[in-house]
This record gives structure tokens, C-alpha cells and sequence, in this order.
């Protein structure tokens, strides 16, 4: 029986995964991480979501990200919408290291539920210009854990060359558009009480405004 791994923070592009992934494997669980991030609705969202569709949720603590303290989506005092304060080519949401301690871990996590398959929402097209969400980074990343592992598990990532727009075509495919509207959360404010016809959030902050024109984008091709 086929088995897949999501890596499931509750937002769009992971929602959208659960729903490609569930379409193709026999069995599939999601692992959700708790890094001390101040939009931790999402946990709560993802673990409703997860169960909505029947599957395992599965939420990780690292308290590293935390003590560490290098990101606007962790110290709530840093503007969300500014640069980093280390790297200014990057903004200010940018978790360093962040992705290859995920997928460090969910390989750990696939080794131990002898799943041979994760599924990631990573996207080099349109995404917030974090270096970690490129093709390079996680084929190395896959080849590097499977050699330090002994292991064969495949990364997969059906979102990294789409657009917004196009996932949003893709969630509408996979059946999963109305669960990715009205209850997948995006928002770095945690605003989870505000409704668009996009979805929740602020409708402000970096995540939003590219979830919001992604879907305008979307409603425009249809």
C-alpha cells in the first residue's frame, strides 16, 4: 500500500497538497510543526482540517526557533512587512534554516511510520522570496538525507512551479478549493476571523496580499 508524509502547516499551498496527495496514495498522514509562531491558529486549523479529511495529524514542537528569536513570524515586536534584520535581501517572515529543519524532521518522522513518500508546498514561482523554496535546495536536501539515512524516500512538491492562481486551479481539481476557503489560514497577523471570498486573514500583511491576488488572478481565467 502506497503511503505519503504531508508537511501540513494548515495554509493554502499545504491544504492544497493534502488533497493532491490524498488523490494518489493509499494512506496519509500530515505532521504539523509548533515552532513558537505567532499566527498559531494555523496549528489549530490544520489539526480541524486533517481531521475534516480523515487523516493523522501529527504536531511537533521545536523550541529552537523560539530561543533563536530571528524572524518576524516568532517575535511580534518586528514588522512583518519590513525586511530581515540579518538579511535584508530577504523579509522579515524569513525563518533561517527553518524548511531544512521541517523536512529533516519529516524524514525522521517518514523513516519511523515507514513512509516512503512526503509531501511538501514549497513553491519557487510565486512565493515571498525565501531561498529555501527552491528546486536546488530540496533535491539536495533529499539526496543528503536519504545518503545520511540509508534510506529511499522521495520528496515530492506539486506546487513548485505554479503560480497563486494555478493553485487555486489545482485545489478546485483536487476537490479541496471549499476546504482551502473557509478553513486553511495564510494570514502572518493570525487574523482568522475576518472573511474574504479568498479566505481568512488580515488582508495586509505579505501572505495575504499574495493569496488575495492569486485569487483574483484565478477568478480572471475562469
Amino acid at each position: 500500500m502506497s503511503s505519503a508524509l504531508v508537511v501540513f502547516s494548515g495554509g493554502q499551498d499545504s491544504t492544497t497538497c493534502l488533497g493532491w496527495a490524498k488523490n494518489r496514495f493509499d494512506k496519509v498522514e500530515t505532521l504539523t510543526f509548533d515552532y513558537g509562531q505567532k499566527h498559531r491558529v494555523e496549528i489549530y486549523q490544520a489539526k480541524k482540517i486533517a481531521k475534516n479529511l480523515g487523516v493523522d495529524n501529527f504536531v511537533l514542537s521545536i523550541d529552537a526557533f523560539s530561543q533563536l528569536n530571528d524572524s518576524a513570524l516568532i517575535d511580534g515586536s518586528l514588522d512583518i512587512s519590513s525586511s530581515h534584520k540579518h538579511k535584508p535581501n530577504l523579509p522579515a517572515s524569513f525563518v533561517p534554516n527553518r524548511n531544512a529543519i521541517f523536512f529533516t524532521l519529516a524524514h525522521a518522522f517518514a523513516q519511523k511510520q515507514g513512509i516512503k513518500n512526503i509531501i511538501t508546498g514549497i513553491n519557487q514561482t510565486d512565493y515571498s522570496g525565501y531561498p529555501d523554496c527552491r528546486m536546488n535546495f530540496i533535491e539536495a536536501l533529499e539526496l543528503a538525507l536519504n545518503l545520511g539515512s540509508e534510506s529511499d524516500i522521495r520528496f515530492h512538491y506539486p506546487l513548485i512551479n505554479l503560480t497563486k492562481a494555478q493553485t487555486f486551479e489545482l485545489a478546485k481539481k483536487e476537490d479541496i478549493l471549499e476546504l482551502v476557503l473557509n478553513e486553511s489560514h495564510t494570514c502572518y497577523n493570525a487574523d482568522h476571523t475576518t472573511k474574504h471570498e479568498w479566505g481568512y486573514g488580515c488582508g495586509e500583511c505579505p501572505a495575504c496580499i499574495l493569496r488575495k491576488k492569486g485569487w483574483e488572478d484565478y477568478k480572471n481565467s475562469i
